[in-house]
């Protein structure tokens, strides 16, 4: 019997997130050339979305008024930032997840999708991803859910969730290898040209600093970091001069940014390695130097914690030529 597959097209969805899922489960129907096909697939979208707009040449069913229970349900990713925003709007679809979870039915998030998810509550006390750069926001939203940042994908009980890019291709290819088998699997891996050996999202990642708040002693101690990175010693140099104990502002900081001053530390250091790393020639031992850092045993460990590769496969992968 064929895999009754539910996949949503909810307010703020991201078109190529749509089309992978979409192109992924058709292939996978197409190599079953004899007899019934995997996966029976139907689109779900809002009554109101309906009258708006038509999607593709897909018969597309309302949640509000749609009875079919589904085997797995998939939700895409989104285009906006604002997550908050794309969770009102689409707040309707969070009872019909809950309901098709009740009713047996597995869920996958690919990318930013996990927010929708996590709004469910389905997902407090899992493992789950999410894009690496959506993590920070993601942590804050949700902070009873086991945020794995580093990983390409999750699978805890019947919920699974992808990171950013090319990390769906892999949370699709674990799903049709699943309920089509290994062989099925591999000939669709090669036919998109997924390199099934990536299991850490983490090295593409790119800190990007939060100074969307009104703190002026974070700001402060968050401008000194990223100036003077190369020459701190020790935290306690550069928090004297502002008018708050070390611990308060510790809190402060990480209450406002979400990680701690020491951290924010490391992320900036190690994003001005990974530039050195890819725009010059520079030694790692320059490198280094030019980092701020004195131990290169520590440097080279923070930066397989923080990248998921060594320094100089790093190079390999991302050096601009």
């Amino acid at each position: 019997m064929s895999k009754k597959v539910g996949l949503i097209v909810p307010h703020d969805y991201k078109l190529l997130s749509i089309a992978a899922i979409l192109e992924v489960f058709e292939t996978a129907n197409k190599l079953h050339s004899e007899g019934e096909k995997p996966f029976e697939i139907f689109v779900f979208q809002s009554s109101e979305q309906m009258e708006q707009e038509k999607l593709f040449n897909y018969k597309v069913n309302s949640i509000q008024s749609s009875d079919e229970k589904l085997g797995l349900v998939l939700i895409p990713a989104f285009t906006t930032d604002d997550m908050k925003g794309m969770i009102a709007k689409n707040s309707n679809f969070i009872p019909w997840l809950k309901k098709q979870h009740l009713f047996g039915a597995e869920i996958a998030s690919f990318c930013t999708g996990a927010f929708l998810l996590g709004a469910s509550g389905l997902l407090d006390e899992k493992s789950a991803t999410t894009h690496v750069d959506a993590c920070s926001a993601f942590n804050q939203s949700f902070p009873l859910v086991n945020l794995k940042p580093e990983e390409t994908l999750t699978a805890d009980g019947t919920l699974y969730t992808s990171g950013g890019s090319t990390s769906s291709f892999h949370l699709l290819i674990l799903l049709v290898q699943k309920y089509c088998g290994n062989e099925v699997a591999v000939q669709i891996a090669k036919i998109f040209a997924i390199d099934l050996n990536r299991h850490k999202q983490s090295y593409f990642s790119t800190f990007r600093p939060n100074h969307l708040h009104n703190d002026i002693l974070v700001a402060q101690l968050q401008h000194k970091i990223e100036n003077e990175y190369s020459t701190i010693e020790k935290l306690e140099e550069i928090t004297k001069d502002i008018p708050t104990s070390n611990r308060n502002m510790t809190r402060r900081f990480k209450q406002v940014v979400g990680i701690p001053p020491i951290e924010y530390l490391q992320n900036i250091r190690v994003e001005s390695s990974k530039k050195y790393l890819e725009q010059t020639q520079l030694s790692i031992s320059e490198i280094i130097e030019k980092t701020g850092y004195n131990d290169p045993k520590s440097f080279r460990k923070v930066f397989y914690k923080m990248v998921g590769m060594k320094p100089i496969e790093y190079r390999e992968k991302f050096r601009v030529r």
